[in-house]
């Protein structure tokens, strides 16, 4: 389930899509799937996905465990209390700790999955491996149900990653290529936001343009040759082309625009700064935008890494909820945070750990706001320890199917596959795999 270099989308494909998209072209096969009316009209138009790439520690975060002691807190321990009377985060969260009543807390999500790469397919497509199959992650069904096909008329790709693909599996699955996101690259926080494909590092819009002009100075066979239709399809799809990258379009990327205030409030980091690139990006109609947020495989010196990089999520993920908010977009767009599993509970002192936490999936937390979600509630619940469910399991295809619901796409319509079976989008307690049902007591 890994990625190649030939899975991913290119600078090529996005330009192609783009000029596809805006022009009504298709790029391949169209594929017929049903999606009935979902059981309630969609609230939610696009989804920002914060993937927390290696598994962030629950204990630490959204589940604290002050009374399990130093063998479980090490030094964290010291819970904050939220703007919502009973909820208590973790003590280096305190921006969102103020946003609370925004957000809800899944605290009983589970699957048993210790490895990065199962555990990641699972909780992204909410189907479990292994049966030769593989099925597209969440991003991928957006835009399939909700991108080109269903009227979306952007240059920019209707499902976007910031800024590296997560590269444990092919997300698109056996939709194929046409529904993989685009990965953008670069980095938000430079000066220049070097976008691949938009964005060309070093090269400014007026080298840009005058390099468009050179090109129809030098193109003397379309000055001779009027009326065919392939070389004026190639101008439409090249002009196209320059809109994504000298247009409005492109200007999604440029951060430039925005008040420097609000930059420093997002904070200056990658993922900062990818916070508000994904608050633009859905501002413009994209469906989809993942967040690849690395560095959460915490094997080794786990609260040095925690002191570290929880400060700066906070800052980010509260700001984003805030920005949301203001701009009018909050009600209509998901917030989903989480990886693909927790972290041990008990502390591993022990060498060559040294005071990390290893995998853990029997138990972790995830984060919902917006797009329907009510905030200011806890759902589920861990023991003790933060060891097991103790009440209210959640499992990866009960929260994928609620946000389908939300979004208005039918969690028990199907999909087209290739061989020319349809595949039912979510898996239920009829299919075999343990359920604790939508969520509904947020809905």
């Amino acid at each position: 389930m890994t990625t190649n270099n030939h899975d991913l989308v290119s600078r090529r494909d996005v330009l192609k899509a783009g000029v596809a998209g805006a022009a009504g072209l298709c790029l391949g096969p169209v594929l017929g799937g049903s999606a009935r009316a979902a059981a309630r009209p969609a609230k939610a138009k696009a989804v920002i996905q914060i993937w927390m790439w290696g598994g962030p520690a629950h204990l630490d975060t959204f589940d604290p465990k002050p009374e399990a002691g130093p063998d479980y807190t090490g030094p964290l321990d010291k819970p904050i209390p939220t703007n919502v009377d009973g909820i208590r985060i973790g003590q280096l969260l305190p921006e969102l700790a103020k946003q609370a009543d925004k957000y809800s807390i899944l605290r009983g999500m589970t699957h048993g999955v210790n490895a990065h790469e199962t555990a990641s397919y699972l909780v992204q497509t909410g189907r479990q491996p292994g049966d030769g199959t593989v099925y597209p992650s969440v991003g991928a069904v957006v835009s399939f149900f909700k991108g080109y096909q269903a009227g979306y008329k952007g240059l920019i790709p209707p499902y976007i990653v910031l800024t590296q693909p997560q590269g444990r599996f092919s997300e698109a699955g056996f939709l194929g290529t046409r529904y993989k996101p685009f990965a953008t690259g670069g980095d938000p926080k430079q000066q220049r936001f070097a976008v691949e494909g938009v964005v060309a590092q070093g090269i400014s819009d007026q080298r840009q343009h005058a390099r468009r002009k050179l090109l129809g100075e030098l193109d003397a066979l379309r000055q001779t040759v009027h009326g065919d239709p392939a070389l004026e399809q190639l101008d439409r799809a090249e002009k196209e082309a320059y809109d994504l990258i000298l247009g409005d379009a492109g200007k999604v990327f440029d951060l430039s625009s925005e008040k420097d205030a609000l930059r420093d409030k997002y904070g200056r980091s990658t993922f900062g700064q990818s916070c508000l690139v994904a608050r633009r990006l859905v501002e413009k109609g994209v469906r989809y935008v993942t967040i690849n947020y690395k560095g959460w495989d915490t094997h080794k010196q786990h609260f040095q890494a925690m002191r570290r990089m929880l400060p700066e999520m906070d800052r980010g993920m509260a700001t984003l909820l805030q920005d949301l908010g203001d701009h009018g977009l909050l009600d209509s767009t998901i917030v989903w945070w989480g990886g693909e599993f927790g972290r041990t509970p008990k502390v591993q002192w022990e060498p060559p750990w040294n005071g990390g936490r290893g995998h853990y999936g029997r138990v972790f937390s995830s984060v919902v706001a917006g797009g329907g979600f009510k905030g200011g509630h806890v759902v589920g619940a861990s023991d003790a320890k933060g060891e097991w469910v103790k009440e209210r399991p959640i499992y990866p295809w009960d929260l994928i199917g609620s946000m389908y619901e939300l979004l208005g796409i039918d969690p028990e319509g199907t999909l087209p596959h290739p061989q020319g079976r349809a595949v039912r989008l979510t898996l239920a307690a009829g299919d075999g795999v343990e359920s604790g049902g939508r969520l509904k007591e947020i809905m």
